[in-house]
């Protein structure tokens, strides 16, 4: 795993996501965070007591701070890139929330500065680290299905407008199922399959506007300018044909997260958007399904969100020079694969994805 060295961490933002990284990197003592920072000052504040964290403030003050090495971004999407950028040119290595930026242009700018400025920059999502995604990987990499051909991907209704109280952002450019859920699927389908070369498809707004039921509801409706189901056909530079379906209008589905299919059998990949679940495995010619056996150890609680993995990976990639497995490289492809996804259309036919990143070594083995 690589040389363990303390790094100082500081987190700017503390909304809905905010708790996951308090969770996780509170378990992971070399990370210790030092300061927390957001707009509304009494929310930083609350989190700073709430978590022990014993600095609270303004962004600003957070990046002045010298004792702080590493800069967790999970402001908004829209304001990723501006945040980022401010971190590196302060001296920081940055790990953001996914995605990366709002826009593949955007991405691409953050990581020359990262290259200008000498600093390590990192991206969500880091999922595909924990367990469920490694054993999938290490299943895929041992021939346990044989050849894989195709993969299916699936993603329902996240029901936002039911327990966010403003989920107005959403619904704007940088949200949408495809930005907001796709990059899980994704980044877990480039782990086990590599880089896609080319994505065809489209997508529909079902409904121009939503009610919001949230019990704390700070609005009653919010707009929606961004398309709300999507399904694309991608092509894998290794072949493979993957046919995913992103939502936020099907209410209700019993299809699965994901399946990889092989030429001597099926993988089951459990919801993307967690670390630990069982992976499955029906072999031509089995009867049931089975549970693959774990690649690496489980890694997170069962009962609290959990973030970091991506974090840690990063200093340990600062402090050893082991491999950067959730890099800017691999969420800025995530991203272009998701743009393209997200603009797809019959008429404009496939689009061809102009990078293609080494495949993410395994974490397991």
């Amino acid at each position: 795993m690589g040389e363990t060295r303390t790094f100082n961490v500081g987190i700017v933002g503390t909304g809905s996501i905010f708790k996951a990284y308090a969770n996780g990197l509170a378990g992971m003592p070399h990370l210790p965070v030092v300061r927390v920072a957001d707009l509304d000052q009494e929310r930083a504040r609350a989190a700073a007591e709430q978590y022990s964290i014993p600095n609270w403030g303004t962004t600003d003050e957070l990046l002045a701070d010298e004792s702080i090495d590493i800069v967790v971004n999970i402001t908004p999407p829209a304001a990723h890139a501006a945040v980022t950028d401010a971190a590196l040119r302060a001296g920081k290595h940055v790990y953001v929330e996914k995605p990366v930026a709002a826009t593949a242009e955007a991405a691409r700018r953050n990581i020359a500065t990262a290259d200008e400025v000498g600093r390590v920059l990192g991206g969500a999502p880091d999922t595909f680290l924990g367990s469920a995604g490694q054993t999938a990987r290490a299943a895929i990499d041992k021939g346990l299905i044989g050849r894989p051909f195709a993969a299916t991907s699936f993603v329902r209704s996240s029901r936002v407008q039911v327990w966010h109280p403003d989920p107005a952002f959403f619904f704007q450019p940088g949200g949408g199922p495809v930005l907001d859920w796709g990059p899980y699927h994704v980044a877990a389908l480039v782990n086990l399959l590599g880089p896609v070369a080319e994505v065809a498809g489209a997508s529909v707004i079902a409904e121009p506007e939503l009610p919001v039921t949230s019990p704390e509801a700070k609005v009653s409706s919010v707009p929606v300018n961004v398309p709300t189901h999507a399904t694309s056909l991608l092509r894998f530079a290794s072949g493979a044909l993957a046919t995913t379906m992103y939502s936020f209008d099907v209410w209700d589905t019993e299809l699965p997260h994901m399946e990889i299919y092989g030429t001597e059998g099926t993988l089951q990949v459990p919801d993307p958007n967690v670390f630990d679940a069982p992976v499955k495995v029906k072999r031509r010619g089995d009867e049931e399904w089975t549970e693959v056996t774990p690649a690496i150890a489980r890694v997170s609680p069962v009962d609290q969100p959990f973030r970091g993995a991506g974090v840690a990976d990063l200093a340990s990639h600062v402090a050893s020079g082991t491999p950067h497995r959730a890099s800017a490289g691999f969420a800025y492809h995530v991203l272009e694969v998701l743009e393209a996804m997200e603009g797809a259309s019959l008429e404009a036919g496939a689009v061809k994805i102009a990078s293609a990143p080494e495949r993410p070594a395994p974490a397991a083995g």
